[in-house]
């Protein structure tokens, strides 16, 4: 019991491990006292309320957990030795949790393997039933243990099309008239000169 009253001790001094530790659940505790207080400081962090001795001593009494055999005088004395840190304990309560569990499993599949009554189908089918709680546990406490992944990357999408309509293709360039040696070229618009002598159309004759 001493790593689930450490664990509750430094979870109240460093209440922001909290919100990292959802692999740890109440029934993992092996005190429902300690399993119960655990819920109270997960609910408060929630409601992102301030974790602290007094804090925690109104949710335990909201929640009905001080009687006469656990006093607010045992409550303020559990929160205040904190040593380690809430992962560190969390580790060590979910440890012990999947030892209880598998053996606790390990007692089931033995009393309905004893069982004369039950058929090869009774028999795994129950048997699956008693490993999945296990399995749960097992998956939790791989997810506690493990670091963190570093995330993936994501591609970046392909551009899709252009909006609006297509746009028409362009006419092929126009091909240049090709060069004739020896002949210049005459501009447009005006009369080409010649060295000889320009020849005059002869004047028409009037008839009598």
């Amino acid at each position: 019991m001493a790593e689930e009253r450490a664990l509750l001790a430094c979870a109240v001094a460093q209440p922001s491990g909290l919100r990292r530790m959802r692999w740890l659940q109440p029934d993992d505790f092996a005190l429902p006292r300690h399993g119960q207080l655990f819920q109270c400081l997960t609910a408060l962090a929630h409601r992102q309320e301030p974790v602290d001795a007094v804090t925690v001593l109104w949710e335990a009494q909201h929640q009905h957990l001080l009687h006469s055999d656990f006093t607010p005088a045992d409550l303020m004395e559990l929160l205040a030795t904190p040593v380690g840190t809430p992962e560190h304990w969390g580790e060590k309560v979910l440890q012990r949790a999947l030892l209880a569990q598998a053996h606790n499993t390990a007692l089931r599949i033995r009393a309905h393997t004893d069982a004369p009554a039950n058929t090869p189908h009774q028999l795994a089918t129950r048997s699956r039933r008693a490993l999945a709680a296990l399995t749960a546990l097992r998956t939790r406490w791989q997810r506690a243990t493990q670091p963190p992944q570093p995330p993936i990357p994501r591609p970046y999408p392909a551009p899709g099309p252009a909006c609006g309509p297509p746009l028409p293709p362009r006419p092929p360039a126009r091909a240049d008239r090709p060069h004739q040696p020896g002949r210049a070229a005459v501009p447009r618009g005006r009369h080409r000169i010649t060295d000889g002598p320009t020849l005059c159309a002869p004047a028409s004759v009037s008839r009598r």
